[in-house]
């Protein structure tokens, strides 16, 4: 199957920037939330990466700043915005980046099975949950994948591809065709909490975690220390506060439940939560932000 046009439901951390992986490579996508402020943020957040991208190859003077100023116009016109399900009546893939809460994907499923075509693929962006759940909401589960980018989404080039219990060889290796087709490269992956990425990922993070709160080191000291080091682009504190820290919370504390200790969830970030400092979308997590 091939794709000529998707969909992406969920304009917050992740929605704008999937939605601009899509459009920059050619294809038409509607981009959906419940209200009309988030598909904004999420339509601007597109052409704030866009306009990053090309601003970029001006620099290197790969293009020109007409040619920059044309392509951005061209990119961003092919992402729609909207807060009901218009536009996905012919959407060939779907992918939700709602919130990580199993009760809302599944109404998220149920309402796309019947609002796409019968051939659409319906993909999840989870981090950790179940496609297995998810495409029981559904009357097609053997067209349910997951389709799980990494933050940011615009610069990450991996995606894992994940099968459900009946997520079918088909749907797979269309879904794997798709990432390829839209510039990036997919991992295929079985439906197993953490799935890969997340699975190493917190091993290691759990532990830097576990001894900041055991030794009482500031958090800032610990990221410092990670970034200058090299050991990642950023450290896991200030990246979490980009990712939100509801969603790392809610990864750590799955992983906690599947494997046990050696996952450690910080009891520091839980209180954060509880109090509604998120991160970056709420201004205050780990770090104060503007």
């Amino acid at each position: 199957m091939f794709v000529f046009k998707a969909a992406v439901v969920g304009a917050g951390t992740m929605g704008g920037e999937i939605a601009q992986t899509i459009a920059a490579a050619g294809l038409p996508v509607v981009l959906k939330d419940v209200e009309q402020k988030f598909v904004d943020q999420g339509l601007e957040k597109a052409r704030q990466v866009t306009q990053g991208q090309l601003g970029g190859l001006v620099a290197k003077e790969k293009i020109t700043q007409e040619d920059a100023d044309r392509q951005l116009e061209e990119i961003v016109g092919r992402v729609t915005g909207t807060t009901e399900y218009e536009g996905f009546g012919d959407a060939d893939f779907v992918i939700e980046a709602v919130p990580e809460r199993m009760p809302i994907k599944q109404a998220v499923f149920a309402e796309l099975d019947v609002v796409t075509p019968g051939h659409a693929i319906l993909a999840s962006n989870t981090s950790s949950l179940s496609i297995t759940e998810m495409g029981e909401a559904t009357s097609r589960p053997d067209r349910v994948v997951g389709f799980h980018y990494f933050y940011p989404a615009s610069i990450m080039r991996l995606i894992e591809v994940i099968e459900g219990d009946e997520t079918s060889e088909e749907t797979v290796q269309a879904t794997m065709n798709f990432a390829q087709q839209i510039r990036k490269q997919p991992i295929r992956c079985g439906e197993v909490p953490g799935f890969v990425v997340n699975r190493i990922l917190n091993s290691a993070v759990s532990e830097i975690w576990r001894v900041q709160e055991e030794e009482g080191i500031d958090v800032k000291d610990v990221d410092k220390v990670v970034q200058e080091s090299k050991a990642a682009p950023m450290g896991p504190f200030f990246l979490g506060d980009l990712l939100g820290l509801d969603t790392v919370l809610h990864v750590a504390e799955h992983l906690h439940e599947s494997y046990g200790d050696r996952f450690y969830v910080h009891r520091g970030m839980k209180e954060l939560v509880e109090a509604g400092n998120l991160g970056q979308k709420t201004g205050r997590g780990f770090y104060e932000h503007g």
